[in-house]
């Protein structure tokens, strides 16, 4: 736990932004993260996307919550794994990460989910407002999308957003996805599909 402290404290100082009191918060979260397989991991994590989030969620402790949900979520046990960096992506166009959204259609919170899914997914209706159990009826719906696609990233993504047939939204997330760089696998690229970007064939 010292290093991790102390990775921490290195990170803060360089970052002079890094508010007073995050250090602890997000030590804790470290320590509570259970599914990060280890504790190293979980600091590189927070370290790497926390400063990146901060920009759309001023809020210190929804910041980690939602990092931790997204994690939680991409690398659920018995579930097919999704890239961090899609997901974060995804709610970056959706949302701009403010749970309290809603579209002219009616989709709700931080993935713009709509609100017929969570009686299909077995959750309660005022729930699509609260971060954690948000991101995982739009994981559990971008998973099912992928599946009926075949990985295919692009014409997932339009199911996703309801838009088949054309690129736009597609094509807005998946150039966003660049930004969440080093959200997959702990600072590797991101995934690459042969047809992950409908506009390159």
């Amino acid at each position: 736990m010292a290093l991790l402290l102390g990775l921490l404290g290195t990170a803060a100082h360089a970052d002079q932004q890094l508010d007073a009191g995050l250090r602890e918060v997000v030590a804790a979260a470290i320590t509570q993260a259970q599914c990060f397989p280890d504790r190293f991991d979980s600091a590189v994590w927070y370290k790497l996307m926390e400063p990146r989030l901060r920009v759309r969620v001023k809020d210190n402790a929804e910041r980690l919550d939602i990092l931790t949900a997204v994690y939680c979520e991409t690398h659920r046990s018995g579930a097919a794994p999704l890239p961090p960096g899609l997901v974060l992506a995804v709610i970056d166009v959706e949302s701009r990460f403010d749970r309290w959204a809603v579209s002219s259609a009616g989709a709700v919170g931080l993935m713009q989910v709509m609100p017929f899914w969570p009686e299909r997914l077995g959750m309660r209706r005022f729930e699509l407002v609260h971060d954690s159990p948000n991101i995982h009826m739009g994981c559990a719906i971008l998973r099912f999308y992928l599946q009926q696609e075949h990985n295919n990233y692009g014409r997932a993504l339009a199911r996703y957003n309801g838009s088949v047939g054309r690129r736009n939204y597609s094509d807005l997330v998946l150039g966003r996805w660049a930004h969440w760089t080093g959200a997959d696998d702990l600072g590797a690229p991101p995934l690459h599909h042969p047809e992950v970007n409908p506009s390159r064939g």
